[in-house]
């Protein structure tokens, strides 16, 4: 070999970024491992000599000393070194070595073992860039895998259910003017039941608005069905998705038989009964749910299914903003690779209406605050789903910290609420004012639909407006906690 060979193997060499491991051990080989085939340089430092040479049999580059030695550092190729991972079960080894190698090259990225929390706090103290506990790591794999487990057991049983319902078709029930979490939870449900040869119908009653709603149906081309009442004679079993309580914002009968319900949000004290029930309000969104039974269960998501899960709960966290868990992170990241993202930025910029223009218009003008409370009646509506877009931009006012907007359809008092003020539970507030059955959510966005009830056949629209927000008003103060009379004094 010639020196200008020479010369290029040595330049392909630091070209390529240097790791080195000091203190191999256990886990310096399963660092090593678990950097194989990445394009790197890998060295190891390593006092045992024994163990030295069998990292040598395994091809790799070993040096033989002691970390805690200023000379054995100094002796490596310090300033061409990217990343040090300093693995010993030595705490106090580890922290001389990670001095020793700032005092060579400030910049040097670092991670470090720890042996306890106070071992941590000196290695952080020092300026090492990342510690692991390694027991610390052990527990969460466990828990990890016990959580895993729990999920796969789940996900059986619900098949399980689904399955002895033999050769008939599974009705999946979504609360009354879906969203896209509810619509997307129940196309998951749908491909679990087809993993176990049923066939299934995802319908509702209500009206899909918002026209991010309607663009989202119709980009993915979901097949789902509005109807006007449960017929139960063209099922064999029944599915409420995102809803718990036949009857309760959903288009079935209250005495009806539920076979599985699968919610996020709180159901307060009332029983729910079904032969399978998961029901988990720490989640953000019931997409989650079905997006770690699919994986569970290994199941193929298509384009489409991915998109339309992201997309719910990206929705119903409000881009990971309102109660995103870990959970809610893990989905949207399993997900993110097989989605659309052309469809899902088409459904995310529909052109608004007219008439959610004038919503937010009216909610704007008629708005009534009271400390940092905000009500706005907007009067007659078609599009309910233009109440919780006003509700979320009205929040956005300075000073307000909780707003609830409703308006009127034909026999029905419809509420948004939202709130970031930490005192209150909007969800709360909605249960109590109006009932269980008629409002909830969580802590930081809920709604209501009250019936209008002996109020429904009056012909003077101005006047049943007012009945209308003189009732609803006044409910939510008392709730609230706020006096009418402080009221009227701003006015």
């Amino acid at each position: 070999m010639d020196i200008l060979d020479r010369e290029d193997i040595i330049k392909e060499v630091k070209s390529k970024p240097l790791y080195a491991i000091l203190g191999s051990g256990g886990m310096g080989v399963a660092v090593a491992k678990e950097l194989d085939g990445q394009d790197i340089s890998l060295i190891f430092v390593e006092m045992d000599a024994s163990k030295a040479e069998t990292l040598k049999e395994q091809g790799f580059d070993v040096e033989i000393g002691d970390i805690s030695d200023y000379a054995t550092i100094s002796a490596l190729d310090v300033l061409n070194i990217d990343v040090a991972f300093i693995l010993s079960s030595d705490g106090e080894a580890n922290l001389k070595a990670l001095n020793h190698l700032k005092i060579l090259k400030p910049d040097i990225y670092t991670v470090s073992r720890a042996i306890d929390q106070n071992s941590k706090d000196r290695l952080e103290a020092a300026g090492v860039d990342s510690t692991v506990l390694p027991t610390r790591a052990a527990a969460r794999i466990i828990v990890q895998a016990v959580e895993r487990a729990a999920t796969l057991k789940k996900a059986h049983e619900l098949q399980k259910v689904i399955k002895e319902m033999g050769q008939g078709k599974l009705a999946i029930v979504v609360h009354n003017n879906p969203d896209p979490d509810a619509i997307s939870g129940a196309m998951a449900l749908k491909e679990i039941a087809k993993s176990v040869g049923v066939e299934s119908e995802i319908i509702y009653n209500g009206l899909i608005g918002h026209q991010e709603n309607k663009a989202f149906v119709n980009l993915l081309d979901i097949d789902i069905a509005r109807v006007e009442e449960y017929n139960p004679s063209q099922f064999s079993k029944l599915a409420l998705f995102e809803s718990a309580i036949p009857g309760t914002n959903n288009l079935l009968p209250p005495d009806a038989h539920v076979n599985i319900v699968i919610d996020h949000h709180p159901v307060g004290t009332t029983e729910v009964k079904a032969d399978f029930i998961d029901i988990q309000p720490e989640i953000g969104a019931s997409a989650t749910i079905m997006t770690s039974y699919l994986k569970e269960l290994g199941i193929k998501i298509s384009s489409e299914l991915a998109t339309a899960l992201l997309y719910g709960i990206r929705v119903d966290t409000q881009e990971f903003k309102k109660n995103a868990t870990q959970s809610d992170l893990s989905a949207a990241a399993f997900l993110t690779p097989l989605v659309d993202h052309e469809i899902l930025s088409q459904i995310e910029t529909p052109s608004m209406s007219t008439e959610t223009l004038d919503i937010m218009g009216h909610a704007i003008k008629n708005r009534q605050v009271t400390g940092s409370y905000l009500i706005s009646n907007v009067g007659s509506v078609r599009d309910r789903d233009a109440l919780p877009q006003a509700a979320d931009y009205l929040l956005n006012l300075e000073g307000v910290t909780t707003t609830i907007i409703f308006g009127l359809t034909e026999d029905t008092i419809h509420l948004s609420g939202r709130s970031k003020d930490v005192r209150v539970n909007v969800g709360e507030v909605m249960r109590e004012a109006f009932g269980e059955a008629y409002g909830g959510g969580h802590a930081t966005s809920a709604g209501a639909q009250i019936p209008l009830g002996v109020f429904s056949g009056t012909k003077d629209k101005h006047t049943l407006m007012k009945l209308v927000e003189e009732a609803v008003v006044k409910k939510l103060f008392e709730v609230i906690g706020v006096e009418i009379e402080d009221k009227e004094k701003e006015e």
